[in-house]
């Protein structure tokens, strides 16, 4: 009770929390859940970085130096990203008709198989939020979310890259 008589003061009610964080961990708990069930069905040697590599080269015939410019590192490093995951057979090099000196990249068979067990984790994991929160709800977040982006980036979604 306070020295007025009056009530005590309540304490404020908790803020909400931030959306960009709920995404960003939300973000990280797919990432994270994705690699550790990657690696209990085989693919131990896969990094996180590999996904936006596999993406690029599934939608296109990147070179490196257009992997560098996607990722946001430097021509060096993505040069070296490559080679590992060309060592790790998820990609092989290939000719340009246009520049003989440039060498896109494309999925081998390997990396086409990675890719699709990608996508069957996710859809795994997604069936895991819709037992939490309802297939609906879950249909709604994307729509949602498909719509806020689309609005900003238009039609076509740009890649996705490392923060």
């Amino acid at each position: 009770m306070s020295d007025r008589g009056g009530a005590p003061p309540q304490p404020a009610a908790p803020a909400a929390v931030p959306l960009a964080r709920l995404l960003a961990l939300a973000y990280r708990a797919l990432i994270d859940n994705l690699h550790e069930r990657l690696r209990t069905r085989g693919w131990r040697d896969v990094r996180p970085s590999y996904g936006y590599v596999l993406l690029a080269c599934r939608d296109g015939r990147p070179t490196s130096s257009e992997v560098a410019v996607t990722l946001g590192i430097s021509k060096q490093a993505a040069a070296k990203l490559c080679d590992g995951m060309v060592e790790a057979g998820l990609l092989r090099r290939g000719a340009s008709d246009a520049d003989a000196r440039a060498k896109p990249l494309r999925l081998t068979p390997r990396g086409r198989r990675l890719l699709a067990v990608v996508e069957e984790v996710y859809r795994e994991l997604e069936g895991e939020w819709a037992a939490v929160i309802g297939q609906a709800e879950v249909d709604a977040l994307r729509a949602g979310l498909g719509q806020v982006l689309r609005s900003t980036y238009g039609e076509s979604l740009p890649p996705i890259r490392p923060v």
